[in-house]
C-alpha cells in the first residue's frame, strides 16, 4: 500500500526587513526578536490552530542558511523548547542554500511516504537583521583549491549571476523593473491573513503584517536605483552584461520563520482531521555555478517527467523571486502562462528570509490554491552553487 503525505496546515510569521551586512542602521519590526523566539513562537501557534497533540510529532526538520550565532546549532530543537513543546521530539538543520525549508518540507514528506514518520514539522527561520547574510563566511573560503581551479577565473556573485540571465535572455532594465513592480501590486493586494500569525517582541509590540511591500512602487521609481553588482573586474569579464540588476529588482532581505505539519493520510484520517493538500512529485537539480540560479529550469524539467503532468496543467507557478531574471527566465524557458506565476507576489515584494522562503513559498501557494480552486501547485526555488528544488502538490 503506497503511503500519502499530506499537508494538515501551513503558516508563517509576518515578513519584516532585515538588513545588508555592513549596514549598521536597525533592522525591521522583528529584528529585536531572538530567531529562536521567531520560530518558537509560529511553533507554538501551529498547535494551537490544529487538534494535534505535539508529542505525537516524530520529528521537527527545519531550515536554517546561516547557521553560525544565535542561529548555529539544533535551531529548530531550541525554537521547539522555546515553544514549551515536549522535550522527547527530536529535530534536525537541513541547509540546502535558499531552498533550505523546501527541502525540509520534501524530506518530512518523503519520510511519511517511506514510513519513517506519522507527524513530521517542516520548517524554516532567518533572522537577517541578526544574523546578515554571508555572516557564516567572513574570513573564510567556502571553495576550497579544486573548486577555484575547475571555475577559474572563479565563482562569481549571485547577482552577477542574476545580470548573466538577464543578458543571456534578453531582459532589459525596464523589463526587470515591470516584474518587480508587479510583484509589489499583486502583494499588496493580495489577503495573507490566513497564513500570518502574529509575533510579540520583547517589548509587547504584536507584529501582525508584512512590512515589505510597498505600495505606489512603479517603473519610474524602480528606474532610479543604481546597479548593484557592477564593478570594473566584472564589467571587462562579461562585456556582454548591461548591469540591470538593482536592489529594486532583487528579493529583500528579511527577517521571517514558516512552519507546515505534514503527517501520513491514515494519521489525519484518524485524528479527524481533513488534510489541506497532499505531497504529489519532487525533485532536486544542479546547473552551472556561474549561471548558479538557472536550476529551477531543470529541475522543473524533472519534476514533470517524474509526475506525468503537463506544466499548462497545473494551475499556480511559485517560483522564488531572488532576482527578478529567475522567474522571468523560467517563464520564458517554459512559455508558461504569466497569470499563474506568482500571482500574490514573490520575494521582491514580501521578502526572502533564506532559511524561512521555502516553506513560506508553499504556505502562500496553498493558500492561493484554495483561494481560487486550483488543484495542482509547483514551487521552485534557485539556491547557491546552482542547485534548485522542485515541489509539486495537489489540493485535496
Amino acid at each position: 500500500m503506497t503511503r500519502s503525505a499530506v499537508i494538515v496546515d501551513a503558516i508563517r510569521s509576518p515578513m519584516a526587513k532585515g538588513k545588508a551586512p555592513k549596514d549598521d542602521r536597525p533592522g525591521g519590526a522583528l529584528s529585536s526578536v531572538h530567531p529562536v523566539e521567531l520560530l518558537g513562537q509560529v511553533f507554538r501557534q501551529l498547535f494551537e490552530r490544529n487538534d494535534v497533540d505535539p508529542a505525537e510529532v516524530d520529528d521537527v526538520i527545519t531550515g536554517c542558511v546561516s547557521q553560525v550565532g544565535e542561529q548555529s546549532g539544533p535551531i529548530g530543537r531550541w525554537s521547539w523548547l522555546a515553544a514549551g513543546l515536549p522535550e522527547h521530539v527530536p529535530s534536525t538543520a537541513v541547509h540546502r542554500a535558499c531552498g533550505s525549508s523546501q527541502q525540509a518540507a520534501d524530506f518530512a514528506a518523503q519520510g511519511v511516504i517511506a514510513g519513517a514518520y506519522d507527524i513530521v514539522v517542516a520548517s524554516g527561520v532567518e533572522s537577517m537583521s541578526r544574523i546578515p547574510m554571508l555572516t557564516a563566511r567572513i574570513g573564510m573560503d567556502p571553495y576550497g583549491p579544486s573548486v577555484a581551479e575547475r571555475y577559474a577565473p572563479g565563482l562569481i556573485p549571485q547577482g552577477v549571476s542574476a545580470d548573466l540571465i538577464a543578458a543571456r535572455w534578453g531582459f532589459d532594465r525596464t523589463a526587470l523593473d515591470e516584474f518587480s513592480a508587479r510583484s509589489h501590486e499583486l502583494a499588496v493586494a493580495a489577503d495573507f491573513s490566513g497564513e500570518i500569525v502574529p509575533i510579540t517582541t520583547p517589548d509587547g509590540t504584536v507584529v501582525r503584517e508584512d512590512e515589505t511591500p510597498r505600495p505606489g512602487t512603479t517603473v519610474d521609481k524602480l528606474a532610479k536605483l543604481k546597479p548593484s553588482f557592477q564593478s570594473e573586474e566584472m564589467s571587462a569579464r562579461f562585456p556582454q552584461i548591461n548591469w540591470s540588476v538593482t536592489a529594486g529588482n532583487s528579493s529583500q532581505l528579511t527577517d521571517g520563520a514558516s512552519a507546515v505539519l505534514i503527517m501520513s493520510e491514515e494519521r489525519a484520517a484518524a485524528l479527524g482531521l481533513r488534510p489541506r493538500a497532499r505531497f504529489h512529485s519532487f525533485a532536486v537539480a544542479g546547473d552551472d555555478p556561474i549561471s548558479m540560479l538557472t536550476g529551477p529550469i531543470p529541475a522543473t524539467e524533472k519534476v514533470l517527467r517524474r509526475s506525468g503532468i503537463r506544466l499548462e496543467d497545473i494551475d499556480h507557478y511559485e517560483v522564488n523571486e531572488a532576482f527578478a531574471s529567475v522567474p522571468m527566465a523560467w517563464r520564458a524557458h517554459f512559455d508558461a502562462d504569466p497569470k499563474k506565476l506568482n500571482p500574490r507576489g514573490g520575494a521582491i515584494a514580501l521578502g526572502h528570509p533564506l532559511g524561512a522562503s521555502g516553506a513560506r513559498l508553499l504556505t502562500t501557494m496553498l493558500g492561493a490554491l484554495e483561494a481560487n480552486g486550483g488543484r495542482f501547485g509547483l514551487q521552485t526555488m534557485c539556491e547557491a552553487g546552482g542547485m534548485a528544488n522542485a515541489t509539486i502538490i495537489e489540493r485535496l
